[in-house]
């Protein structure tokens, strides 16, 4: 049971960061139904945001959160008044195609600066660290820490947009964007904000993440992939459905761990040659596949 139970509560931390990652990809998807494909890169710079100031500055890298926060919100500012503003008023393949490009720019980028190995954080209040859960589950001090805050983070833009007036333009945006305009809500300036929360919020979840995962330029496109199937799953546009989809997609990522509990306790000889580490992300793209199929508007969808 220790097996059965390390993995359920593995994933569901895992799926709390997870689903913060996912965030800022379902606000700007639903705010403007554009695909971002760059945002996995974002996450990528939010790493090496936390990796570079912990080690340049000396501070914890828990305490980056504020600067990653800043660079991930500058840059969501920057990319659509430079950049994205210009595709929405093109078809729909210069928009795919143009983010798709801001994602190549920003890996090639990160390549060039930083270059192609795997850095990763030696040292911290909580690198290293853990902390045992009773019945044999031990869970790894940074893991905890990362959930927490990502929960936090993720509540304070639950808030913003549910119980602010802010939230609520926001909200009336991405409803209808032509009628918002006509009630005197700056829906550009909007949709510049959009962009600037959901590049914040994926730069705060790569600082968390790069506590206990090893950052390169291609990082990116694992989490990007991951961030999708969250949002097709918790419904596009849906901050709640996000954060409910992330923690079914971190206990599909601990499946080899619940895999290895039923082989043990069936002893089963075929179930333990079969490699299911290695098919763990598989599982989350068959569930994106299904769910766009049965379900295309996601569990939680709330837009038409």
């Amino acid at each position: 049971m220790e097996i059965l139970f390390g993995a359920i509560v593995s994933g569901l931390l895992l799926g709390m960061v997870i689903a913060l990652v996912a965030l800022g990809l379902t606000i700007i998807w639903g705010m403007m139904d554009i695909v971002n494909f760059a945002h996995g890169e974002f996450l990528m710079l939010g790493m090496y945001t936390g990796l570079l100031t912990a080690q340049a500055v000396g501070m914890d890298p828990l305490f980056t959160l504020p600067v990653a926060a800043l660079v991930g919100f500058l840059l969501g500012l920057l990319c659509y008044a430079g950049f994205v503003r210009y595709l929405l008023r093109g078809p729909l393949v210069a928009q795919l195609l143009g983010t798709f490009g801001l994602m190549l720019f920003l890996r090639n980028l990160a390549l060039l600066v930083f270059g192609s190995e795997d850095r990763a954080l030696h040292s911290g209040i909580l690198v290293g660290k853990s902390f045992e859960l009773g019945l044999g589950i031990i869970i790894p001090a940074t893991k905890l820490a990362a959930a927490i805050l990502s929960v936090l983070s993720f509540l304070a833009v639950w808030l913003l947009m549910t119980r602010t007036k802010l939230g609520k333009a926001l909200t009336a945006t991405a409803l209808n964007g032509q009628g918002a305009r006509y009630m005197g809500i700056p829906t550009e300036w909007m949709n510049s904000l959009a962009w600037g929360i959901g590049g914040a919020t994926v730069t705060i979840a790569g600082a968390l993440i790069v506590n206990f995962w090893a950052v390169n330029p291609f990082v990116g496109l694992l989490f990007t992939m991951i961030a999708f199937a969250v949002v097709a799953l918790g419904g596009f546009g849906s901050v709640s459905g996000a954060f409910f989809a992330g923690l079914v997609v971190g206990l599909i990522m601990e499946i080899p761990g619940i895999w290895d509990f039923f082989t043990y306790i069936t002893d089963s000889t075929w179930m333990a040659h079969v490699p299911m580490t290695s098919f763990k992300y598989m599982w989350i793209y068959v569930a994106y596949f299904v769910i766009m199929v049965v379900r295309p508007r996601g569990l939680f969808g709330w837009k038409q």
